[in-house]
């Protein structure tokens, strides 16, 4: 024959009374246990880990622009026609010709009057800087 115990009563066949044991309140007075709002929580997880996705999807989409711009330019420059050999550090200007073919030059915009493109610079590792 078992020994009924009241329902508030913690009792455990292998533990035996160990109430006190427990990570939770057992007794009649103690708050009661309620289940947390997960959904307002994973909400705003949601939200806060899509702003940063979208920042940095942001960021890599500017990147990207820039380095296809970067591309074009380059692109450009070294389809260009020129008669010598460019030295990285100084500033070279790109003019449209009356053939219709760009052209890299040393002469400035402001000291003739050709269509011009734009004006570069070019880096250690020969890529063409577009000033403006």
């Amino acid at each position: 024959m078992e020994d009924k115990k009241p329902d508030n009563v913690v009792y455990s066949k292998t533990e035996g009374y160990n109430a006190h044991l427990l990570p939770y309140a057992t007794s009649v007075g103690a708050p009661a246990i309620r289940i947390d709002d997960l959904v307002s929580w994973k909400s705003r997880g949601i939200t806060a880990v899509n702003k940063e996705f979208e920042a940095k999807f942001n960021d890599l989409k500017l990147q990207y622009e820039s380095l296809i711009q970067e591309f074009e330019w380059n692109e450009i420059v070294y389809n260009s026609k020129f008669s010598f050999e460019p030295v990285f550090g100084e500033m070279y200007h790109l003019y449209r010709g009356k053939d219709g073919l760009n052209f890299l030059s040393l002469i400035g915009p402001d000291e003739w009057n050709r269509e011009h493109i734009g004006t570069f610079k070019m880096n250690s590792d020969k890529k063409w800087l577009h000033l403006y």
